[in-house]
């Protein structure tokens, strides 16, 4: 798999024309498909990449600075990796850019007050998926650090065309086929196009109010301050159809309520607040690869003395009314 997630990182450096020379990017080293971030800042040509490894429910330490050394030699950019252990100041010093990766949050005030002057955050993700608590952004702006996401729907990006293809994964490991399958689709956000493109495409049968038999309700709703879907919901959900199954995509789902019901719920193991059920990378490296890319992408365009229109298209800065 290493070729090919090698070839595939080229690929997404050169499709988005990814240059970080003269830039010191701080970011995480971690397992799996996301061994990729400091080996694509290094390959883009930073100066130095400084990437902080610790203990998570997917690997140690030391096998997340293993996956990453690996790859980086094989691209013959490990000389710019340095393995930090410890989230301090001497990790952020000067740095000239900052990722949102889960090792390196929150990104708070002391974070920001190591940064050199003109530095900046990527959140790694579209603005309007930023959760309460990971980046400072008041002190980003009192600081002069600039924070922006990258734009997921770039042509040259495309991870949002993989969203219909994580549903599709949740629903065969939950049992069911697609084909066939009865599904009530709640999503109130730009999931929708590609989820409804993908599952119609193989023939599921989208429902917009439930009736007959409901397979499924796939919860597909932007995270708010308690569950997306309350008892009262729930317990008519199991009144009227006590063989559907919720299938939590993005959008938090108490559990404890389904159960109260006696609904079943995918997965099983409930995410973190504000999560997805199911990572990206569960269908396979190539989203990571994009989306990380386009991440660093907007840090070289947020750190950039001037920069391109073309490439200006690749940020989605953070709304006035998110910042504040």
């Amino acid at each position: 798999m290493s070729a090919r997630l090698l070839a595939l990182c080229e690929d997404a450096i050169a499709r988005m024309r990814l240059d970080l020379r003269g830039r010191v990017v701080v970011t995480e080293a971690a397992t799996g498909a996301y061994a990729v971030t400091p080996v694509l800042a290094a390959m883009a040509g930073a100066a130095e990449v400084r990437a902080l490894s610790r203990d998570s429910r997917y690997g140690t330490a030391a096998e997340a600075e293993s996956a990453v050394l690996a790859l980086a030699l094989r691209a013959g950019a490990a000389d710019r990796l340095k393995f930090f252990r410890h989230k301090d100041a001497e990790l952020f010093r000067g740095a000239d850019l900052v990722t949102n990766s889960g090792h390196l949050r929150p990104i708070d005030a002391s974070v920001v007050a190591a940064l050199r002057p003109g530095a900046a955050v990527s959140l790694m993700y579209e603005p309007w998926e930023l959760r309460p608590g990971e980046v400072d952004l008041l002190a980003c702006r009192a600081a002069g650090v600039a924070v922006a996401g990258p734009n997921e729907h770039h042509p040259a990006v495309g991870v949002f065309d993989y969203s219909g293809v994580m549903v599709i994964r949740q629903l065969l490991d939950a049992g069911f086929p697609v084909r066939g399958t009865r599904i009530l689709l709640l999503c109130d956000n730009v999931f929708r196009a590609e989820i409804e493109r993908d599952l119609t495409a193989l023939g599921a049968e989208l429902l917009d109010t439930p009736s007959g038999r409901l397979d499924a309700v796939l919860v597909a709703l932007t995270p708010r301050s308690g569950p997306v879907l309350d008892v009262a919901a729930l317990r008519e959900l199991a009144r009227e159809h006590p063989e559907t199954t919720i299938v939590q995509f993005w959008g938090d789902v108490r559990r404890e309520d389904c159960a109260a019901v006696g609904l079943p719920v995918w997965p099983e193991v409930a995410p973190p607040p504000g999560h997805m059920g199911l990572l990206p990378s569960a269908v396979g490296v190539d989203p990571i690869v994009a989306l990380q890319t386009a991440g660093l992408k907007v840090g070289e365009v947020l750190t950039a003395p001037a920069a391109a229109p073309d490439d200006l298209a690749f940020v989605l800065p953070v709304e006035e009314e998110v910042a504040v």
